[in-house]
């Protein structure tokens, strides 16, 4: 069972918090999907502390989308304290702590996953916030600095100790970052030490992981990220799954509905052009497996407005669609 402060889940289905990609409007597309909890872009403390109007902007939530959690990092107490306290002041469901981000420029300043270097910092640091701010707090972490170096189980001790009402795993280390395999057998080793909810994030990318992710470790929760940019019916096709039920292929033109529709969100908080441009991360994923579709990405690609946009998709449908038609009539030949 997820508990978290007032919410209350039988295995849930999160939507990770990632760097330029989870905004309004992607959340929003995967919380139509099914998604259970959803999580902001990792946020700056010490640009949130000076007003820094770009890390402000990724503070705005909709009611749409609860439960949400703000996602804070940093590598110094005061700053990541007064960065929950501001966060605190837009009212999401829960507010995050970053100690997972592998990235060097994140974790080589002691931030992210650098935290996983002092453990007694960490627990200092989440304490602080637990007791400065009235919402829960839960955090984010990997399995340890490097494989020489797995101390996970320490570490959600310390974190529950701390105050936290939650705990996410990436079954990776810092130094893996996103290669190899994550390993899921710690999830109950951590289950073991900890009465907090635990929820299993890594090698995540289709809804059958997903029901061999909660079989094969009881996690409490399950924390999808790349595979959801990918696809992100991968929630609506996960809890068909986990209901004994079973999925059709998302067909081409429910594709399209989707890259539009989510588009159309992105234009509701950018411009034009902003909302155009940081869109085309999602051509691959959305089209991913459409015959010739490599040539339309680059279309795309090249594209700044949205009726340009549309028009190459809906081109692209009715050719698909006369495909089919040719491949039905050679089989009736």
């Amino acid at each position: 069972m997820f508990r978290v402060g007032k919410i209350e889940l039988t295995k849930p289905l999160l939507l990770a918090p990632m760097e330029d990609v989870t905004d309004i409007a992607f959340r929003r597309i995967c919380k139509e999907f099914g998604a259970d909890v959803v999580y902001t872009e990792f946020v700056n403390s010490d640009g949130l502390i000076r007003s820094n109007k770009n890390t402000e902007k990724k503070l705005e939530i909709t009611e749409f989308e609860r439960p949400v959690g703000i996602q804070i990092y940093g590598g110094n107490l005061e700053p990541m304290i007064e960065a929950a306290k501001i966060a605190e002041e837009k009212n999401p469901d829960m507010i995050d702590i970053n100690a997972g981000c592998w990235v060097k420029k994140i974790a080589g300043r002691g931030a992210g996953a650098g935290l996983l270097k002092d453990p007694c910092y960490m627990q200092t640091m989440v304490e602080s916030i637990v007791k400065n701010v009235s919402l829960p707090v839960t955090v984010k972490t990997r399995l340890g600095w490097d494989e020489k170096s797995i101390n996970i189980l320490e570490v959600a001790k310390r974190i529950e100790d701390a105050g936290a009402s939650a705990l996410t795993v990436h079954c990776r280390t810092k130094s893996q970052g996103h290669s190899g395999e994550a390993d899921w057998s710690w999830i109950p080793k951590v289950k073991d030490v900890v009465k907090i909810p635990v929820a299993l994030n890594g090698n995540v990318f289709t809804a059958e992981d997903v029901v061999k992710a909660f079989n094969e470790t009881n996690a409490d929760a399950v924390m999808i990220a790349r595979g959801a940019i990918e696809h992100p019916w991968i929630f609506r096709e996960a809890k068909l799954l986990l209901n004994n039920q079973t999925f059709n292929e998302v067909l081409p033109d429910e594709r399209i509905n989707i890259i539009l529709r989510h588009l159309k969100y992105s234009l509701e908080i950018k411009d034009e052009r902003s909302a155009i441009i940081t869109f085309r991360k999602y051509y691959a994923g959305y089209l991913k497996g459409l015959p010739a579709s490599k040539e339309v990405r680059i279309k795309l690609y090249q594209q700044l407005e949205y009726k340009p946009v549309e028009d190459i998709l809906f081109n692209y449908l009715e050719k698909l669609k006369k495909m089919d038609t040719e491949l039905i009539n050679e089989e009736i030949k």
